[in-house]
């Protein structure tokens, strides 16, 4: 082990922490740069908005005083139209400059300009008469503060005397603008941390089932299948990752539970007939058993050691069988039948059973691996020879029905109990007769059963009632 891999679960700590970050900075970082954008848009908008309806306000009544003062222009009376001006100003909130085409100012409402010679800057009234207005303008050296201009031409007998400037403060046009940016601003804040909470929430709940999921993953690397992921009730992937975690666990628990059974199993198979066999052995070496007796012991040494040959082939079938590919094709499953029939002609003989067998004429083609549903019934029927009645009758059935072949396996004898029907499939599984009667039996012959229907994705049932113990399973037909 190199001295780096210690490390690792801190980094992938550092990980979870980065996730959360990064979940946490992505989302709070979209939401301030759209609330930016959103803000710099509606700034924009709201200004020139506001500028333009006041451009026309004071546009508006500019063209009323210029109206009203081309009736003084003729008769060159300015105390007439200072008046007129002054009035103006009283009744609106814009001050008003009237000046020539040279851009002299001649008067003006705001008192504070009175007396004083003032010249607009070179080209501004040409630019006024194109209909420019200005934002945030001196007017040259007029105001010493930022003002908004708008001007119109003072028109007499159809031609341009001069121009009409109302002017007001630019304060005075971005007020509403400052309002506006004031309730945008407070409402952005209170967006942005709404977004940052909700943010660190949800990365938070993102992150912390992984966190569970490397924390449970080391306690499995522990030994410890006890943990589970807590289980989260809204439909999210996270939710999904959670339960099929659990079912992982679940899985990996049962796997180590029958891990330990089947090692707990074994040692006690193995055991039985090795301690028989060394003990027997030792009794012949040391002279503890008489001379006379020792070829009926040594026939039990040797029945002994068929039996542990026996269960240690049937070990390694049973690992073959596991890692095995499963090879289908169609094949007649009444001939198979037929051949396991005639090769357990002699232990059925053996036994004095008769044989009541229920198999078509013709051909049932079914869809799976011949050898091992061969197997199958081979063991089967040997299953239910070993445990028949002698005397009695033996039934070996085949039936169709809805796309599937059911093979059904029946003898008469003793009534299986109920609660021991569901444990006839595990490994090593025997039942109190089968230990006291018989002593060749390593009950894995129904576990092979079980392993290999299952392969096939195939249904086996158990009934057991009033002496009669019936097997059947299913197999698909070919092209059903």
């Amino acid at each position: 082990m190199s001295e780096t891999e210690p490390k690792a679960p801190g980094r992938f700590r550092d990980r979870i922490k980065t996730i959360y970050w990064q979940n946490f900075t992505l989302t709070a970082g979209v939401v301030l740069l759209t609330l930016v954008l959103l803000g710099a848009s509606f700034f924009a908008l709201s200004y020139n908005y506001t500028r333009n309806e006041r451009e026309k306000d004071m546009r508006a009544k500019a063209e009323v005083v210029s109206r009203m003062v081309s009736a003084y222009v003729n008769g060159g009376s300015l105390v007439g139209m200072r008046q007129l001006a002054t009035f103006a100003a009283s009744v609106t909130d814009a001050d008003f400059l009237i000046c020539n085409l040279q851009g002299n100012v001649l008067l003006t409402s705001d008192a504070e300009l009175e007396g004083r010679v003032m010249t607009l800057p070179d080209g501004m009234v040409n630019d006024m008469l194109l209909g420019v207005s200005f934002d945030r303008t001196t007017l040259g050296d007029i105001y010493t503060d930022k003002h908004f201009a708008v001007g119109v031409p003072i028109d007499s007998m159809g031609e341009t005397v001069g121009v009409v400037l109302a002017v007001t403060e630019a304060q005075a046009l971005t007020a509403m603008w400052h309002g506006f940016f004031g309730m945008f601003l407070m409402t952005s804040v209170t967006v942005l941390l709404l977004s940052v909470v909700f943010s660190a929430w949800l990365s938070m709940r993102q992150s912390r089932p992984i966190s569970e999921m490397a924390e449970a993953t080391r306690r499995f690397a522990d030994g410890n299948f006890d943990i589970r992921m807590h289980n989260y009730d809204d439909p999210t992937e996270i939710a999904e990752l959670a339960y099929s975690f659990n079912n992982m666990a679940d899985s990996l628990q049962e796997t180590e539970r029958q891990r330990r059974e089947f090692i707990a199993n074994v040692s006690h198979e193995l055991k039985t007939p090795m301690t028989t066999i060394a003990g027997y052995t030792d009794g012949i070496l040391d002279g503890t058993i008489p001379p006379e007796e020792e070829k009926q012991y040594l026939r039990i040494i040797s029945d002994e050691s068929r039996r542990l040959s026996r269960l240690v082939r049937r070990m390694l079938d049973i690992s073959q069988l596991q890692s095995r590919e499963l090879h289908k094709s169609p094949f007649d499953v009444c001939e198979s039948m037929r051949r396991v029939l005639i090769s357990m002609e002699k232990k059925i003989t053996d036994r004095g059973l008769d044989v009541d067998a229920d198999i078509p004429d013709g051909s049932v083609t079914v869809l799976g691996d011949n050898d091992l549903i061969t197997q199958v019934i081979y063991n089967l029927l040997e299953n239910a020879a070993k445990f028949a009645r002698t005397g009695s009758t033996l039934y070996l059935g085949l039936t169709t029905s809805n796309g599937k072949a059911i093979v059904s396996i029946r003898n008469e004898g003793d009534t299986i109990p109920p609660d021991e029907i569901p444990f006839l499939f595990e490994r090593f599984h025997k039942s109190d007769k089968s230990r006291s009667e018989d002593k060749d039996g390593v009950g894995l012959g129904l576990y092979v059963v079980r392993t290999i229907l299952d392969q096939h994705k195939e249904h086996i049932a158990v009934t057991s009632e009033n002496g009669l113990t019936t097997f059947t399973f299913t197999l698909s037909l070919a092209g059903g």
